[in-house]
């Protein structure tokens, strides 16, 4: 979503255009623009304006180029359509100039309200477009079209659970409104509800079997509850078909490929790759998922490529971002760690400008928790929860090791390996709120009004929505989410009886594998810059301190240095915490067939090594600033 503040200072600036262009200071105008443009490209009546100035000039080549990426970016723009067919008229390109005419034709039987919102919505202009709907919805009545743009709206302002109660609404009034059922699982997919976001592909493949978009609907929410064989075919059958464009190709590869790595089938993965390069060879995300096979080398030659592409001015900033990182990984394995520095240094700096998290409202979070949690409010409320053993929580920092703990433990006959599953996050943010930009509990005080029978029906629903991603019938399963180290007061509310391991590692080594890890969600934005992981990193310390206070031998802590000094000790320990016996296959864990979609997929399919525990110091000029953020937090890691 935009800043108001910048929606206000672009719609500023192309006011002043347009008073430019009508004093006939069409040159000045166009400047304007083109300064506009640079901070604001997708902005579809920028372009439009643009054609304006470009068909006073004359140029109608040039004025048919920018209403063509005016209607791209945003299709309700009637004056765009208008000028187009009159432009191809003049030219005699008549398909063209027809095709103008219905598109024309289509907006001018829609309400000019919904066609208003529908431009605002497209331009980020999104409270002036709730506030142009809700107007109409007012005088007009309710209709599902126009109930559909305002949960579209809502999505786009972030209200992610508004959203969704709109379009469940819609569906229960036109249950056969299947554009809005495709909306409904997208924000399912969003809401990372994988189990009934595919309940929703399937039926909507029922009607159409081989629509494209459905299908690939379906294979995202497979992907999310981790059944990754099925979309493997699925994704061949896509590519089978004709292609859209070379971009629906790299996407369909890159998918194809990340499903494979999960299955351990690291050739076929490295394959697809190179495929989805080969259609777009600056895609930046099949570069840096190259990297983040852990296992994989590249050549010189792609180092020639991946520095090229990276260079290139036009290229898109998550692009960008992505090769930076792919180039400090490669880099780092030919031995430059000077260059290697430089660039995860560039991919984090540009990635923290567009990062909304704060330092202070997680020292913030973690103080309310530690307020309201406390040894005595846990004694009160013995018994309370389902009292199911089966979930082990494996948790901590990211990089800490946990994948690594995960296979182990799945490799055991009684544990099921699933991977980081994100219920309880979400209970936390239903229950306390979250907080816009770092997405944690805004309220923990709300979990004092949690009752008993709510905390074993939040107990039992967590056992409900988590059979999905269980398929082997085993007795017990892991939930790897990081991030569930906020949670621990809560899992012990719901689920008492439940295992907890909290993984740690030696902080230096932590907080750079952390920094050179690009992560895909939100939730990891703290790692970014050396303070902010430093800053997060004894949060954690303190945070795990007071649990280890007030729910006193509760979570089992695993280092993950005495894992690789003595893996069937602390393999025997962590069984143990469980209740489970020993059994010799958790130390062949290597072995073990399963889907993994974390960063150390490729790395936990390997004999255990030592290899990472010190490769930090080969960066040790660069990370004093992080040594002097962290003081000396290894005392405080027992």
């Amino acid at each position: 979503m935009i800043p108001s503040q910048d929606l206000d200072q672009r719609e500023a600036l192309l006011r002043e255009a347009r008073m430019l262009r009508e004093q006939r200071q069409v040159a000045e105008a166009l400047l304007l623009l083109d300064r506009l443009r640079a901070e604001h490209p997708r902005f579809g009546r920028l372009h439009q304006e643009r054609a304006q100035c470009l068909i006073a000039l004359g140029d109608g080549s040039a004025a048919i180029a920018a209403l063509r990426e005016a209607v791209a970016l945003n299709p309700a723009l009637p004056a765009c359509w208008d000028m187009l067919e009159q432009l191809h008229r003049l030219r005699g390109e008549l398909a063209d100039a027809d095709t103008a005419a219905q598109r024309l034709a289509g907006l001018k039987q829609l309400p000019q309200a919904i066609v208003v919102a529908q431009s605002l919505l497209a331009d980020g202009d999104l409270e002036p477009a709730e506030e142009v709907l809700k107007d109409h919805l007012r005088a007009a009545g309710e209709s599902v079209g126009a109930l559909r743009l305002l949960a579209r709206i809502r999505l786009e302002r972030g209200a992610l659970e508004d959203a969704e109660a709109v379009l469940a609404a819609i569906l229960d009034q036109a249950p056969d409104y299947h554009e809005a059922r495709f909306d409904y699982a997208m924000v399912l997919l969003q809401g990372q509800k994988h189990r009934l976001a595919r309940r929703e592909a399937e039926r909507l493949l029922i009607d159409a079997p081989d629509s494209r978009a459905f299908l690939k609907l379906y294979g995202v929410a497979c992907l999310g509850l981790g059944d990754f064989e099925p979309v493997i075919d699925l994704y061949a059958r896509l590519l089978a078909a004709p292609c859209e464009s070379a971009d629906e190709i790299a996407d369909l590869r890159l998918w194809r490929a990340n499903a494979l790595k999960a299955m351990g089938r690291g050739a076929a993965a490295v394959a697809d790759y190179r495929a989805a390069l080969s259609a777009r060879p600056d895609y930046g995300v099949a570069w840096f998922s190259l990297a983040n096979l852990k296992t994989y080398r590249f050549t010189d030659d792609d180092i020639v490529r991946m520095r090229a592409a990276e260079a290139a001015p036009a290229l898109a900033d998550m692009d960008r971002v992505y090769l930076r990182f792919a180039l400090g990984k490669a880099l780092e394995d030919h031995g430059d760690y000077a260059e290697s520095w430089g660039f995860y240094a560039g991919g984090n700096a540009l990635r923290r400008a567009s990062s909304r998290y704060r330092p202070d409202v997680a020292e913030r979070c973690a103080e309310r928790l530690k307020e309201v949690l406390t040894a005595e409010l846990f004694a009160r409320r013995v018994g309370w929860g389902a009292d199911d053993p089966a979930p082990i929580f494996v948790l901590g920092l990211p990089r800490s090791g946990s994948t690594l703990i995960e296979q182990i433990l799945a490799s055991h006959s009684q544990i099921e390996g699933t991977h980081e599953l994100t219920e309880i996050g979400r209970y936390a943010g239903e229950l306390c709120g979250r907080d816009p930009d770092c997405g944690l509990p805004a309220d923990p005080a709300a979990l004092l009004d949690l009752t008993a029978a709510q905390a074993r029906a939040l107990g039992e629903r967590f056992l409900d929505e988590t059979r999905a991603y269980r398929r082997l019938g085993r007795p017990f399963f892991l939930d790897k989410m990081p991030n569930n180290f906020w949670h621990i007061g809560l899992i012990h509310l719901i689920l008492p009886k439940a295992t907890i391991i909290d993984v740690r590692r030696e902080p230096m080594a932590c907080c750079f594998s952390n920094f050179k890890q690009l992560f895909g969600t939100t939730n990891q934005e703290f790692t970014y810059g050396l303070d902010d992981i430093a800053g997060y990193y004894r949060i954690y310390l303190d945070l795990m301190r007071h649990w280890d206070s007030v729910l006193p031998g509760r979570v089992l802590r695993v280092h993950y240095e005495d894992v690789v000094d003595d893996l069937e000790g602390a393999t025997r320990r962590m069984l143990a915490h469980g209740g489970l016996d020993f059994e010799p296959q958790c130390l062949r864990f290597h072995e073990t067939r399963r889907g993994i979609r974390t960063p150390s997929s490729e790395q936990v399919r390997q004999p255990i090594g030592r290899e990472g525990l010190e490769q930090w110091k080969r960066y040790a000029p660069w990370l004093e600033p992080l040594r002097a953020a962290l003081g000396d937090p290894r005392t405080e890691t027992v």
